[in-house]
């Protein structure tokens, strides 16, 4: 293992940073662009080798409309993933929860690619006939829920990349004919692994942590570690002393707070020493301002 201090340790994050943006939006336009242009030509194909009455633009419509209503809902199914991250330990409450969020999903894209298909056939002087609603929707869901399942998938597929590229870290383990490296009750050190190679970050070295999901990231150097576990249980392993809760998703290390700025709204804003700023809620902020206090006098 060698030091996380090694700047080779974060090119491959650091080269990935200028395309992230490209792939991460290419990535959906293209899905878009490619299920609706090949859905249009074979719904056209089919209509055309049965001898359907519909005009060569409607199956163009159908599948535009369709697609870029997936495009739209795109965002709101990043949020939800976020809000609602898949958790083993809790599958059945998770699986409920997704089902319930792909009916609503399929209900806003059926409503608003019907509106779309009204408007774009008043355009070209025609009417559209979505049919009986219960039963079209339906049909409708069947495969919007496939669609949706799928999305999850390669959404969280992504997230375990982008973990796995600027590294995941975790609590040392014991060896197999060994006694662990660290008391895991206050660990001194964290293991990093990223892409096949591991590094050891001290506890020391960690600046802030934040809650995201079923992670907890470790902000060292400028860099976030995602950790899997929640807020409360790292809070227990960390030395008191030295990192203290700030907001219900962020701690600090009093060590690397340079100050602490009141904001209007009674909360707080904690500037770190390399610049960067971590929200402080109203109830921390008292207990906080007497730490620094007393690692000042220190």
């Amino acid at each position: 293992m060698t030091d996380a201090t090694r700047p080779a340790a974060d090119s491959d994050w650091a080269r990935y940073q200028p395309w992230r943006p490209w792939i991460e939006y290419g990535f959906w336009i293209l899905n878009f662009v490619v299920n609706a242009l090949g859905n249009s030509i074979t719904t056209i194909m089919d209509i055309r080798r049965v001898h359907l009455g519909f005009a060569g633009w409607e199956p163009v419509v159908w599948e535009v409309t369709s697609n870029l209503m997936v495009l739209a809902l795109v965002p709101a199914l990043l949020a939800f993933t976020r809000w609602r991250p898949i958790e083993f330990a809790r599958w059945r409450r998770r699986l409920a929860e997704y089902l319930v969020a792909s009916v609503v999903w399929s209900l806003i894209h059926v409503a608003c690619m019907v509106a779309l298909r009204k408007a774009a056939y008043a355009a070209f002087g025609a009417h559209y006939d979505f049919g009986y609603w219960p039963r079209e929707w339906v049909y409708e869901y069947l495969k919007d829920v496939r669609g949706f399942a799928a999305m999850v998938v390669a959404i969280e597929a992504y997230r375990l990349f982008l973990r796995r590229l600027q590294g995941e870290a975790s609590l040392l383990d014991a060896p197999d004919d060994a006694p662990a490296v660290e008391t895991v009750a206050r660990p001194e050190r964290f293991l990093v692994r990223k892409l096949g190679k591991e590094f050891l970050v001290p506890a020391a070295d960690i600046e802030w942590l934040q809650a995201s999901g079923n992670y907890v990231n470790l902000r060292v150097r400028g860099r976030d570690y995602p950790l899997r576990s929640t807020m409360a249980q790292i809070e227990e392993r960390l030395d008191p002393a030295t990192f203290r809760r700030v907001h219900r998703s962020y701690m600090v290390n009093l060590d690397r707070v340079e100050r602490i700025e009141p904001i209007d709204s009674g909360d707080a804003r904690i500037v770190m020493q390399d610049g960067a700023t971590v929200p402080c809620s109203r109830r921390y902020r008292a207990a906080l301002r007497g730490d620094a206090a007393v690692s000042a006098a220190a």
